[in-house]
């Protein structure tokens, strides 16, 4: 069935589209997508012998399949002007790795007569709808929206930006299901130089939100200032690396572990906050140890294990301690190969020989436990 207002849209699609296909796409199964060639009917006997194929939490959200076969990155990838594709995936791989980019840039595989993409922009997973940004001139991410998710105890949300246009339907608080269109990819955007039309992609994420209390945190540090996009704002969203999430679960589905993957990655460094009370404990409990169960003097602190963006990946508590002549958060170990291994990290710095906190560390560690 086509999503109400689609219809209405005045672009017209060509005959046989990828728009058409996916509209009736049933499931979320990477055959269901891939093999578009005509197959065989099946028989009573197989009807009854062969099992359901698994539907993966999270599936692509393009008809470009290109990442789950071997050596064909650079046909799934969009890297940016006279670079590499490497340039188009996650982490430390921009401006000779100092730029963080904390998503997926997907390339184009359907383009009308003007050059112009096409590709249906479908949900990664069963979720809600959860923010719609319209208004290409008010984001880098020019026309986005993001879904929240729910997945083995994880509050998660993907995001998909630079769209044409949204699927006029949707609205924040709809349930939309794994493989529901969302929109067409596009090059919406408000910086500067734009985003040329043969480098259209889906910039996509799959996040953690750092703290439901940020736009009394913004008032608070930044009087005066605008905040068009609430708790939506890119400095409340951590980035999981979504190709790590989509080879995990392929072939198999049921390989996907969440909790796992977050907490294998490389710690960059530890701190130690002196509050008990913020929301990202409740959020994200699989993050957080047991408190010890012999202790009686009550836990006054956290000892919290950050990767190098800052996701808390493990969260221990720690008994009281005196709080003159201690401060609220610190620093008490950084790992110096993790931290060269990543220089788009912006947490902590050496100084004459000692780690430190860089004030984007202070302010980061201030927004988690506000």
């Amino acid at each position: 069935m086509t999503p109400s207002g689609f219809g209405r849209w005045p672009r017209a699609l060509p005959s046989g589209s990828l728009l058409a296909l996916t509209l009736l796409l049933p499931a979320c199964s990477r055959d269901t997508v891939h093999d578009q060639g005509e197959s065989p009917p099946a028989t009573a006997t197989d009807a009854i012998a062969a099992p359901p194929k698994p539907t993966p939490f999270f599936r692509l959200p393009t008809a470009n399949l290109a990442l789950l076969d071997a050596n064909t990155e650079e046909q799934f990838f969009t890297g940016t002007v006279g670079r590499s594709w490497t340039s188009g995936t996650f982490g430390c791989v921009r401006s000779e790795g100092y730029q963080l980019h904390e998503g997926l840039d997907i390339r184009a595989i359907e383009r009308d007569a003007k050059g112009e993409a096409l590709d249906p922009i479908l949900a990664a997973a069963d979720g809600t709808v959860a923010y719609i940004n319209a208004k290409a001139g008010l984001s880098n991410y020019g026309i986005y929206l993001v879904l929240r998710h729910q997945f083995q105890g994880w509050e998660i949300f993907t995001l998909y930006a630079h769209l044409a246009r949204i699927a006029d339907h949707l609205r924040p608080g709809l349930a939309v299901q794994c493989g529901e269109i969302l929109g067409i990819m596009g090059r919406t955007a408000n910086t500067r130089d734009g985003i040329s039309k043969d480098r259209a992609h889906l910039h996509f994420e799959i996040n953690l939100m750092v703290t439901d209390r940020f736009p009394a945190w913004h008032r608070k540090h930044y009087p005066g200032q605008r905040d068009d996009h609430g708790i939506w704002n890119g400095r409340n969203l951590l980035g999981i690396d979504p190709r790590a999430v989509f080879l995990q679960q392929h072939p198999d589905p049921a390989a996907l572990d969440l909790s796992a993957l977050i907490r294998q990655q490389p710690v960059l460094c530890r701190t130690l906050v002196r509050t008990t009370d913020f929301p990202w404990l409740r959020r994200y409990p699989a993050t957080v140890d047991p408190a010890p169960a012999t202790s009686h003097a009550g836990i006054g602190a956290f000892e919290i294990h950050h990767n190098f963006l800052g996701i808390p990946l493990r969260i221990i508590p720690r008994t009281a301690e005196p709080a003159k002549g201690r401060s609220r958060i610190q620093l008490l170990e950084v790992d110096a190969a993790v931290a060269r291994d990543f220089p788009c990290q912006k947490l902590v710095r050496q100084r004459n020989g000692h780690w430190q906190l860089t004030p984007e560390g202070e302010r980061f560690l201030d927004l988690l436990t506000f």
